[in-house]
């Protein structure tokens, strides 16, 4: 087990959420209705009242993707320090579905990723829905290694399989009015406890104009390490654009939606100050609460200084010209 061990310099976990955000009056009071309500009921009854079903969970289906794995590694991609290690990248993640915690490895076991439908809808030629292993098995996987670097000002290195969005843009066929991608995430109440939390905008949604998802560096990953993507990383399909905060790389995604406004994501609505739509890293624009220009690599405990797009720039920086007046950077 990998235990991060925080110095005196470094960001309380309990700074980089607004809680202050969460626990409204209004949130508090629906919070304690429903927590009443909880504890005066049988837990299937419970998980009803929380929008769950009380039916008891068909058992998991077996992934059929497993000969694909590993894929081969596209060398394009470079890193400029070690992989981290996968003990300590599958102890340390946020999967706020799961809890707030950075450790949720053990409550993660209990997502269900087969059977697991992809939903493509909006502006495309023809809405459709595909089973995640019939997408696996069709999709051009590589290996391709990333930096992840969290908005909390710690990062990681990590070696994703997957394939480039293009492709999935590609396959959906969106029409000329589609102006920008919107991803949603699973809603299971009865299976991901975070999801009971009321004063949450569930399901977990993010965007992408259609310039950056069609750009070559957007990622959907559906492996890493050589394997099937681990619950804990947002099996079976998340995103990876790591010249963004970590939070815009949505996990366990049900829903891609081709749209002509731009979509107002899960941590935007909680806190649009704090975490905007855009979450380019800078390390010359600060977060409110803390500095941005330096992070903390996990497994070394070695601080570097942060860089612009999260050292990407020569792929993604072209995508920005024009929008100055947009808080790209937060």
């Amino acid at each position: 087990m990998f235990y991060h061990r925080r110095k005196g310099w470094e960001i309380p976990e309990r700074e980089a959420t607004p809680e202050a955000l969460f626990f409204a009056r209004r949130s508090l009071l629906k919070a304690g209705v429903a927590a009443a309500a909880l504890a005066a009921a049988p837990s299937a009854q419970a998980f009803s009242l929380f929008g769950g079903g009380d039916k008891p969970a068909a058992p998991e289906a077996p992934d059929q993707t497993q000969g694909r794995y590993p894929a081969g590694r596209n060398d394009l991609f470079k890193l400029d320090r070690d992989v981290t290690p996968e003990e300590i990248n599958s102890h340390y993640n946020n999967f706020y579905e799961f809890g707030s915690g950075k450790d949720i490895f053990e409550a993660a076991q209990a997502l269900k990723t087969r059977p697991w439908t992809l939903k493509i809808d909006g502006l495309v030629e023809a809405p459709k829905e595909m089973g995640i292993d019939d997408l696996i098995a069709s999709a051009p996987l590589e290996e391709r290694l990333y930096r992840h670097r969290c908005v909390e000002a710690w990062a990681m290195a990590i070696p994703w399989t997957g394939f480039p969005l293009k492709h999935l843009v590609d396959l959906a066929k969106p029409q000329s009015g589609a102006k920008f991608v919107r991803f949603e995430t699973f809603l299971d109440r009865s299976m991901a406890p975070g999801q009971r939390q009321v004063w949450y905008p569930w399901p977990y949604g993010e965007g992408l104009t259609m310039a950056e998802a069609s750009n070559d560096l957007a990622f959907l990953v559906t492996g890493a390490y050589g394997k099937p993507l681990g619950k804990q990383f947002g099996a079976p399909l998340r995103l990876a654009v790591p010249w963004k905060y970590g939070f815009k790389s949505i996990k366990s995604i049900t829903k891609i939606s081709f749209v002509a406004e731009r979509p107002k994501t899960f941590w935007e609505q909680l806190q649009a100050s704090e975490y905007g739509f855009w979450a380019n890293v800078n390390p010359d624009v600060p977060h409110p609460r803390w500095s941005q220009a330096s992070e903390e690599v996990l497994g070394t405990h070695e601080r570097r200084k942060t860089q612009i797009f999260n050292g990407y720039g020569e792929f993604v920086g072209g995508l920005y010209v024009g929008l100055e007046k947009e808080r790209l950077y937060v």
